[in-house]
């Protein structure tokens, strides 16, 4: 009788699981319980997102005030004006009462009015996003197109001219700043070479008369400078870490008996190394992918791209609490979403991990 229970319930787990039914189950699991464990993560970050927000000086709410006072049509005094802002962000109670009824407010989707911009926040961040979305893909596409190939390519030339090369290119991207290399390209592209505009996002003297097509290239050669800035910045770190996995891989044991079986060289790397060195490349692209919507914010400010992190910026110095919330509380959450990403992505594309 024993042996026919534990034999049905064999027959019943084969029915209702798939083959690596248990694998699947911890799979979901852990994508659950790291769920939760974001969504604390998250609370707390808005707690202290807010409480830094609470304890700014008072003055940015009086001149806001005073600002709407002024305006033609209204109907309010400066005073009225603070009390019905300080109301509004729960900046009037205690610091607990306060943040729940901001965050009762940003869980439906209400971060009121930006101050700086005047008008809603989740319109302008809207309105901006797709800027910084661009311009962030064009720069991650083409990091991956340059610094994966020469970081495997450092890797099978090790110790060589092309691998210290290679390596020079990567410390020098990885070491200088943003603002040198925009403030380089500018001076040479646009200032000696006058190839591409220095600032903006269209030709000054063609604003408002270019449409359709012609204004979206005239865009796209105003992001020319900001996504190589972007690119410069980026490749060095992915060429590194794409030529320390790959060295890792290449001495492994199976890829010397691979070269022992008379296999060709070229199919050696590129079948048996490269497949494996995208293992923990995959992973930190996919971390990366959030960031698409976060905003380059130096980048944006230096050549006046009007995305997320230009609007962030201005934002920030001229105190519009309003939106410096919702962009804070934006970035913790691609982070969580980035952190998320990666991990579950190692787990599926290396069948020797097994989530525990």
């Amino acid at each position: 009788m024993k042996k026919k229970k534990t034999s049905n319930l064999y027959q019943i787990n084969q029915v209702f699981l798939p083959p690596n039914g248990g694998v699947v189950i911890k799979m979901l699991k852990f994508i659950v319980k790291r769920l939760l464990l974001s969504v604390v993560i998250l609370f707390f970050s808005m707690f202290l997102i807010y409480l830094l927000m609470n304890n700014l000086p008072t003055s940015y709410v009086e001149r806001t005030a005073r600002e709407l006072a002024t305006q033609p049509g209204s109907q309010k005094s400066a005073q009225q004006w603070i009390e019905e802002l300080n109301k509004q962000y729960g900046l009037d109670k205690g610091v607990i009462p306060g943040f729940f009824t901001w965050l009762s407010h940003a869980i439906q989707g209400e971060f009121g009015e930006s101050w700086q911009w005047t008008v809603d926040v989740t319109e302008k961040f809207s309105e901006v996003i797709w800027y910084s979305f661009f311009l962030a893909l064009i720069a991650f596409i083409l990091e991956i197109v340059i610094a994966v190939p020469l970081g495997v390519l450092a890797a099978t030339k090790q110790y060589s001219v092309t691998d210290y090369t290679v390596t020079v290119i990567a410390l020098i991207g990885i070491s200088m700043p943003t603002f040198f290399v925009a403030t380089v390209l500018k001076y040479v592209f646009a200032a000696k070479l006058g190839w591409f505009e220095p600032f903006g996002m269209v030709t000054a003297r063609l604003a408002g008369k270019l449409t359709g097509f012609a204004w979206l290239l005239d865009v796209a050669w105003h992001f020319v400078l900001p996504a190589m800035t972007l690119t410069i910045i980026g490749i060095g770190s992915l060429m590194r870490y794409t030529r320390t996995n790959t060295l890792e891989v290449l001495n492994a044991d199976y890829i010397r008996t691979a070269r022992a079986k008379g296999l060709p060289e070229n199919k050696v790397i590129g079948y048996h190394a490269f497949r494996n060195t995208l293992i923990p490349l995959v992973t930190i692209l996919g971390g990366s992918l959030p960031g698409l919507f976060s905003g380059a914010l130096i980048t944006e400010t230096l050549f006046s791209i009007r995305g997320i992190g230009y609007t962030s910026y201005y934002s920030m110095i001229n105190g519009d609490i309003p939106f410096t919330m919702f962009y804070l509380a934006f970035s913790t959450i691609l982070t969580l979403l980035g952190t998320l990403i990666a991990d579950i992505l190692y787990a599926v594309v290396d069948p020797r991990v097994r989530v525990n």
